[in-house]
């Protein structure tokens, strides 16, 4: 008899609005979904993939029954950073035995882990439209933080837009790789006047080597250039801030070991979504307490979501109920 029981299944959560950024405009969060059963105990987890590496729910459905004889026969999250890469499946399977272990033990993720909850403040995020519309959009923003997705098309007047609807704000910019290394040197002063805080990933994954020896009037944060732990020191060596995602590193357990990596290089943190569930937020949270820069709004751009979900209010996101997680 197996030790565990692996359950893989997929799920397609609608949003409540188109959501567009750089080359894409989003309607739905097309989920693989991963419970693991054990002693009568249950371990849940959840991936988006990464959309830009052709991640789809189908191919992550297939690595997972690649490992499912493993799985089932016992094998550790020590183990599975060997047996499956950086990704959405790796993501969802080491997030379900986290919560696994923590369902059989009695011990909540706070204990496993030895991190303290405290509050924790995310921004929530403006699509890219018309400046009029952001701005109208900022001004609805319940939170001292915000985050605005640019493209190369009127960023700075987009971000003027929002600075004068929301003049309290920290405003960070996430350009999905859209701009030339040009386009950041001519539109990096001016968001800096703006008072922006940081621009992420303004440059294409691959093309960014430029930076090592560029000095940005605004600290720059690596998210499509930075995957996993082992492209670490690379980014280091041309971002100030790293945002960790649980989909691109592959779960949890190589996100706090990445955390550690920018601790001790001196390097902001951050923690990302790819736009799951409450059940993506809740282990993220976990990470956030180790970050400068939070962005976990992605479940509320969803028109339903799990229950219990986690509770975002004023911007403040509340640690996760052990029943949803952990």
């Amino acid at each position: 008899m197996p030790k565990r029981e692996l359950i893989v299944t997929t799920e397609s959560w609608a949003y409540r609005e188109p959501f567009t950024i750089t080359g894409y405009t989003f309607t739905a969060s097309d989920l693989v979904y991963v419970r693991l059963r054990e002693d009568g105990a249950a371990g849940h987890g959840e991936a988006a993939g990464v959309y830009y590496l052709d991640e789809t729910p189908g191919s992550m459905v297939a690595q997972l029954e690649g490992v499912r004889a493993a799985i089932e026969a016992g094998a550790s999250r020590e183990a599975l950073q060997a047996l499956l890469p950086p990704g959405g499946a790796r993501n969802a399977l080491d997030c379900a035995l986290w919560d696994l272990e923590a369902k059989m033990s009695g011990r909540s993720i706070w204990a496993l882990t030895g991190i303290e909850p405290g509050p924790t403040q995310t921004v929530l995020t403006i699509g890219i439209g018309s400046p009029e519309a952001m701005g109208a959009a900022a001004t609805a923003i319940d939170s001292p933080r915000i985050k605005v997705k640019l493209s190369a098309e009127r960023p700075v007047e987009r971000v003027a837009a929002v600075r004068a609807a929301r003049p309290d704000a920290e405003i960070v910019v996430d350009v999905n790789q859209g701009w030339t290394f040009e386009q950041l040197g001519s539109f990096a002063p001016a968001l800096a006047d703006l008072g922006v805080a940081m621009i992420e990933q303004p440059l294409p994954r691959g093309g960014d080597a430029e930076l090592e020896s560029f000095t940005s009037p605004v600290p720059l944060c690596a998210d499509e250039s930075c995957l996993s732990a082992a492209e670490f020191d690379v980014a280091a060596q041309r971002y100030r801030v790293v945002n960790i995602k649980l989909d691109k590193c592959g779960g949890l357990t190589e996100a706090l070991e990445i955390a550690r990596l920018a601790e001790a290089r001196g390097i902001d943190a951050m923690v990302g979504n790819m736009m799951g569930t409450s059940l993506s937020t809740a282990a993220e949270f976990v990470v956030a307490q180790r970050c400068r820069f939070v962005d976990l709004d992605g479940a509320t751009f969803l028109a339903s979501d799990r229950e219990p979900a986690m509770l975002i209010r004023h911007g403040v996101i509340s640690p996760p109920e052990p029943a949803l997680w952990g």
